[in-house]
């Protein structure tokens, strides 16, 4: 499903109310635990958590004029989902990722190699979501970010 929302409040008061409180929680969730740096906003019909331009004005290779996108989190028919780059560009990563999740959960994990899909809004870990926003700081992001672009473009 897609939100027409200027900022994440009113994205958020779009939803069905069983989605409010976990959007609410997870935003939360992520910004209480991101590294510093990352600024929260809407991206792609999504509460996105970007590098801003001031800090990397060169923006997203796919398209400049927009911040570089790091995490986000939408409501779609079916689930919460929850998107990583982190995880998405580094196999470490979602290795960690993958290993931790059965840890804390008792479901199986429904994972693409960035996104995270959570059916059920009962459970929801979010201790392993606040840990894996502090995996990785916007310094690193970055420079994994710039060696992964650097191999896409000498293979063109």
């Amino acid at each position: 499903m897609k939100y027409e929302a200027n900022n994440p409040e009113e994205y958020i008061s779009q939803l069905p109310q069983e989605r409010k409180e976990v959007m609410e929680r997870l935003r939360q969730t992520i910004k209480h635990n991101l590294p510093d740096g990352f600024e929260e906003t809407i991206d792609y019909g999504m509460i996105g958590y970007v590098v801003p331009h001031r800090i990397y004005p060169s923006g997203y290779h796919v398209n400049p004029t927009t911040p570089l996108p790091f995490m986000s989190l939408a409501s779609q028919k079916n689930f919460v989902a929850l998107y990583h780059m982190g995880i998405y560009a580094s196999p470490e990563m979602q290795t960690w990722f993958q290993e931790e999740y059965p840890k804390h959960m008792p479901t199986k994990l429904d994972m693409g190699k960035g996104c995270i899909r959570f059916k059920n809004m009962k459970n929801i870990p979010y201790e392993l979501i606040a840990e894996l926003c502090r995996k990785m700081s916007l310094e690193d992001y970055v420079q994994n970010y710039e060696l992964e672009v650097k191999k896409i473009q000498s293979k063109r």
